[in-house]
């Protein structure tokens, strides 16, 4: 009790001041119908603004769940447009047999959790593993294109190859003339491959769409991979030289589509020379 008294006693000076202050705040604002109201104001947009900074950040904690969501619906997306193509080309072809290879894809998102894409030896790991029925070989989809392919899984996790691998050799084509080519990556860059075995014959053009071919039983016909921005025919040379941007930013992926083809292993077993 002394010491408080001597605490009062040595900051008596301060607690008055601090009391006229208050009490001279209450006059001022409970009488002055001016200074109330700009109070008032001002506290409004305080507690407004406090409100919005925790809307914004309870939106961002739900950022998760709606990205993961969306991911979700992406796949069932892709799925429906492969079922409805498979629908349209019955129509036209009238052959069960034909259909049924365009009604075989399924599709599994999943979230990149790690990811490298500044060296010779990229890859990624995705949150599915073998208890969702991931195995080796399978390709993986981003919204926007080709990602690469299944290289090792375990109970939980799945190690990707991406196309921009140095050991990746991803069969293609030329969307606007069918033109088959192979899909390399030499780097640095993780934004660009190179299109080969594309002979100086054959018409290409900036802007021309490389798109998977749905030879490999890998990925559905039709894929986007990228768009061709630089073309080059050195004097004398027998195939072209082609610069291809890829569709996936290898940077920014977050989420991804693993793609299951029950044919597979059919589709493989017929291959007679490995």
């Amino acid at each position: 009790m002394h010491n408080l008294l001597r605490l009062i006693l040595k900051y008596s000076n301060f607690l008055l001041f601090l009391a006229m202050e208050v009490a001279a705040f209450i006059w001022l604002f409970s009488e002055q119908k001016y200074q109330q109201s700009t109070f008032l104001k001002s506290s409004n947009v305080v507690v407004a603004s406090l409100n919005m900074l925790l809307t914004n950040t309870d939106e961002y904690f739900h950022l998760r769940e709606e990205n993961e969501s969306l991911a979700e619906e992406n796949a069932r997306l892709r799925e429906m447009l492969n079922n409805y193509q498979g629908m349209i080309e019955d129509s036209v072809e009238r052959d069960s047999s034909y259909v049924y290879a365009h009604l075989q894809w399924g599709y599994e998102p999943a979230k990149v959790v790690d990811v490298m894409t500044n060296s010779q030896h990229n890859y990624l790991v995705l949150n599915k593993g073998e208890r969702e029925g991931v195995r080796e070989g399978q390709g993986v989809l981003s919204h926007n294109g080709v990602v690469g392919i299944v290289s090792a899984v375990n109970r939980r996790f799945a190690q990707v190859i991406p196309v921009i691998h140095p050991k990746m050799r991803l069969s293609c084509r030329i969307r606007r003339n069918g033109q088959m080519g192979f899909l390399v990556w030499s780097g640095p860059s993780p934004g660009y491959a190179d299109l080969t075995d594309i002979g100086r014959h054959i018409e290409v053009a900036k802007g021309d769409t490389i798109e998977t071919n749905g030879l490999t039983g890998l990925f559905p016909e039709g894929v986007m991979i990228g768009l061709i921005e630089d073309i080059e025919l050195p004097d004398g040379d027998t195939y072209y030289k082609l610069k291809v941007k890829l569709g996936t930013d290898f940077k920014s992926l977050r989420y991804v589509q693993i793609v299951h083809n029950p044919l597979a292993a059919e589709q493989d077993s017929m291959r007679l020379f490995k």
